[in-house]
């Protein structure tokens, strides 16, 4: 077997084990959403909101982050990137200070839509979110795709894309 050969099935070896453990991480770390999940009633800082309401048009990206998760200063451009050319944002600020800190925080990061305070960590605690930042697309009320950690923004837009099918 030549080399580039044995090269490009290592390789290619490589990218499955990786891509297998970063779906197990992804799956071990996913919440588990209460089955009404989409229907509960939120109050946000621009007022009460439905997510299922929100997604009955086009997919909603929730994005839960908090603060002090420095992988959220990663992610965050992505998704502000997102809601600035009219995505369907909602944002969830985890433990994140109180409402005049987390909205100085939304507009220092450019994060448009509505954005819902979770400063007890209260709706965190009834999602069952382990990790930040947490990734949900819902579309007509239904939970599309859970994802956690670090995300691209062309992963974002393609998981928002394949909601829309």
């Amino acid at each position: 077997m030549s080399r580039a050969k044995r090269w490009l099935r290592e390789a290619l070896w490589l990218v499955l084990m990786v891509g297998a453990v970063l779906w197990g991480m992804d799956w071990l770390r996913s919440p588990q959403l209460p089955t009404d999940f989409a229907q509960q009633p939120l109050t946000s800082l621009q007022g009460d909101v439905n997510l299922a309401e929100m997604s009955k048009e086009r997919p909603l990206l929730i994005y839960v982050w908090a603060s002090w998760c420095g992988v959220c200063k990663l992610t965050t451009p992505s998704v502000a990137a997102i809601s600035q050319d009219g995505g369907n944002v909602v944002n969830v600020a985890l433990r994140s200070g109180d409402d005049k800190r987390v909205a100085t925080w939304l507009e220092k990061k450019g994060l448009q839509g509505v954005a819902i305070n979770d400063e007890s960590g209260a709706i965190g605690q009834r999602w069952d979110i382990s990790a930040t930042p947490t990734f949900i697309v819902l579309h007509q009320g239904k939970v599309i795709s859970t994802s956690s950690g670090w995300t691209s923004g062309w992963g974002l837009k393609l998981r928002l894309w394949w909601a829309s099918l």
